[in-house]
């Protein structure tokens, strides 16, 4: 019951983010945590560092695990991310941020990628 009424607060801040800022992103992030749990996005670190650049912002609408090393910065907002994950992240001078702090840093969703 706990988990379905996290995925509804975030399902209602990004519909709230999307009729204030008309960005598309709030919308399109919003779809994909709707999904099912079972077919929701897991991305190593590996990955992450090999699909995106230093000083990127990205949204990962799933889990984020630590496999893999990260050689870079980036701010990182996911729907639910690994202790070592978060630890490789800020190793290297990353942040991890909620989807709150998220909006409010880029409302307009300028910049902002979702990786999956």
């Amino acid at each position: 019951m706990f988990a379905n009424t996290l995925v509804d607060n975030m399902i209602w801040t990004l519909r709230k983010a999307f009729k204030k800022n008309k960005s598309l992103i709030w919308r399109a992030l919003e779809y994909e945590i709707s999904k099912a749990r079972s077919i929701r996005r897991e991305v190593n670190i590996s990955r992450l560092s090999s699909v995106t650049k230093n000083g990127e912002v990205i949204v990962v609408p799933g889990k984020v695990l630590g496999s893999g090393e990260m050689d870079h910065q980036l701010t990182v907002c996911a729907f639910s991310i690994s202790y070592m994950a978060a630890k490789k992240i800020t190793d290297v001078g990353g942040k991890v941020i909620t989807l709150n702090e998220l909006i409010e840093t880029y409302p307009q969703g300028k910049g902002v990628r979702i990786i999956g």
